[in-house]
């Protein structure tokens, strides 16, 4: 297949508006600024589960920094890769409590918890036992939260090379290394400074209705 590069201008940036995004839990700022900002959307739905990614891990701005929350999954071993579509949610802790009352912590003085608060209790009272499915019910709940009407489909196999743009690796923690600048009130700002690029929730219950905005104008 040809590489996007090869494209004449006016191609390229008609391509660029098609991306190729990774199903993480909540999804960073930068992801979403990217979705928000192109014309079509296709879901990764065939690629390996990897440890240690944004598919099980979000990041919040807790009262002492930055606060990571892992949802427990269940591993298969060592032989052969397992799909990410096929790992299950380890439920024998009550990760889900913990999550939520990490959250309530985080952001219960935050201008807009109120607003937000029952839809996540609404999430995670979900009995959801696959990860994939869960992250899905949260991803369709941010799109209705941030009004975005884009048209969304489910990759059909994995292509390690696609044709557009590929986003796949922002679900990588090391590598998303919050190279954009941007700046909005936080809950513990005067006490830990400002923390860039945090799950998209930090911005919704920041800002609420402004987050759509604020995407769109950061430079990625």
């Amino acid at each position: 297949m040809a590489s996007i590069s090869f494209c004449s201008k006016k191609k390229k940036n008609k391509l660029m508006s098609k991306i190729l995004v990774p199903l993480t839990y909540t999804g960073s700022i930068e992801l979403w600024s990217h979705i928000i900002k192109s014309k079509e959307i296709f879901i990764e739905a065939h690629d390996n589960y990897q440890k240690q990614t944004q598919r099980n891990r979000l990041y919040i701005h807790g009262s002492n920094g930055k606060l990571m929350l892992s949802i427990p999954v269940k591993h298969k071993g060592e032989i052969g890769h397992q799909k990410y579509r096929n790992v299950e949610i380890d439920n024998s802790s009550n990760w889900r409590l913990n999550h939520l009352k990490s959250i309530q912590i985080a952001y219960r003085s935050s201008p807009y918890f109120e607003f937000y608060e029952e839809i996540f209790l609404e999430i995670f009272s979900t009995n959801c036992s696959n990860l994939f499915d869960f992250n899905k019910t949260i991803f369709n709940k941010i799109l209705e939260l941030l009004d975005i009407t884009t048209s969304i489909s489910f990759s059909k196999v994995y292509q390690p090379n696609p044709f557009f743009d590929d986003l796949r690796k922002l679900c990588e923690i090391k590598k998303n290394q919050n190279k954009f600048e941007l700046n909005y009130n936080q809950v513990f700002i005067q006490k830990n400074g400002f923390i860039n690029n945090l799950s998209i929730i930090d911005l919704l219950f920041n800002v609420g209705p402004n987050s759509k905005s604020i995407l769109k104008k950061i430079k990625l």
